[in-house]
């Protein structure tokens, strides 16, 4: 993951000089490959960042100076002084903590009214957050290959549209904070579903949604967004087992779980709810504060949670929102309504639902508390071969080999 942020915070820098998103990635796609023939036999520099950022910069000149790409700006320097201060030499000189981190306004430009806004997330995911066309995919329900072909496609109508690199007027924030707000959010989602690095905290996804409530405070949403991380995040220790086991959330200690982190989302929510906005995220961070006040008395209040889903999907309709209703509804009105309700939106959907994780798990335990073992063995199938989390796919696979029709 380090890595990975690494590559956003040094992309947008590279970005903000030419504009050219495609040409920025190349560049740094060059010095991360000079890195892994170099650093190996050389050893790594004391300033990893900064050597990356140098070398890709050198081969953004190079490209400057070609015969097939002139231009009139030079690059800026990267230290206060100006000279050649690219140069190896003076690697270890330059401070990239002094330097501002420009992923909030790639993330901006990225939703520039010029962008188609279906693409903007994916877009803001891949370039400012690092996450790959194939995790990107995935997040979406769409294939890897088609995926890639749209961030292609945006990244040459950044440069043709000449769209400008820089933080937008105040009055245009709104605008654009949506789509900012979901690639967090996204980012958050993804590290937590999928991967290593589920097991950690997603505290890239929490910087940046704290540093989201600085500069737009008054919006409810952008707080909203913080509450659902942090109290995502204080349960992360229960997650798993002394031996790494998934734990679902209905068998987690509670003690377990961060306090601090919970009240830190209290304060984000009271924030939000001051201003009289209702939104998404704050729907989301107000179902989760639910499953977290479960540590009072051990029991979840799913009477309380159902309302909050039919809102929720109401409000910011997804398979995520329909399927998350689903497994309230059979909570409350038991498995066979639970089912009815997720195989009207399964239906619905069509050719996306058939690569959602969470709709085919859910699918397997109700037709296994139903008594439909066949068709749970099968479905749970299905789900585990969408399941990229070790710890889960175990889980169940478990639960498969119990609802087997002939399990001892």
């Amino acid at each position: 993951m380090a890595a990975r942020d690494s590559y956003g915070r040094l992309l947008a820098l590279l970005a903000a000089s030419t504009s050219d998103l495609a040409a920025a990635e190349d560049a740094l796609a060059d010095a991360f490959e000079r890195a892994l023939r170099t650093w190996p036999s050389q050893g790594v520099p004391r300033n990893p960042d900064a050597w990356l950022l140098t070398v890709a910069r050198n081969r953004l000149r190079d490209e400057w100076k070609s015969a097939r790409a002139q231009r009139a700006v030079p690059l800026d320097s990267v230290t206060p002084g100006g000279g050649d201060r690219d140069a190896l030499a003076y690697l270890d000189d330059i401070d990239l903590d002094a330097i501002p981190d420009r992923r909030l306004e790639l993330m901006l430009v990225c939703a520039h009214p010029a962008i188609e806004r279906a693409v903007r997330t994916p877009l803001m995911l891949n370039t400012v957050l690092g996450f790959t066309a194939e995790q990107v995919g995935r997040a979406f329900s769409v294939p890897t290959a088609t995926m890639a072909t749209r961030l292609v496609r945006v990244k040459k109508r950044i440069k043709a549209a000449g769209i400008p690199f820089r933080i937008p007027d105040r009055a245009d924030l709104p605008a654009r904070m949506a789509s900012v707000l979901e690639a967090v959010y996204g980012a958050y989602v993804i590290d937590w579903s999928t991967g290593p690095q589920a097991r950690e905290l997603p505290s890239e996804a929490l910087h940046l949604a704290e540093v989201l409530t600085v500069v737009v405070p008054g919006d409810p949403e952008a707080r909203g967004l913080a509450a659902l991380i942090e109290l995502s995040m204080a349960r992360a220790p229960a997650r798993a087992d002394a031996d790494g086991r998934f734990v679902p959330l209905a068998e987690q200690d509670p003690a377990l779980w961060n306090q601090d982190l919970i009240g830190r989302a209290h304060e984000h929510l009271r924030a939000a709810h001051a201003q009289g906005q209702l939104g998404r995220f704050q729907l989301e961070a107000a179902i989760q504060a639910v499953h977290c006040a479960r540590g009072r008395d051990g029991t979840t209040d799913w009477p309380a949670l159902l309302p909050l889903h039919r809102v929720l999907h109401a409000v910011a309709p997804s398979l995520g929102s329909g399927v998350a209703l689903a497994a309230v509804t059979a909570e409350v009105d038991g498995p066979a309504a639970g089912l009815a309700v997720l195989d009207a939106l399964l239906a619905e959907a069509g050719e996306p639902a058939s690569r959602f994780q969470p709709a085919k798990a859910t699918r397997a335990h109700l037709l296994d508390q139903l008594g439909r073992k066949e068709e749970a063995v099968a479905a749970y199938e299905s789900a585990i071969s969408l399941t990229y989390d070790t710890a889960e796919r175990q889980y169940l696979e478990q639960r498969r080999d119990r609802a087997a029709p002939f399990a001892p």
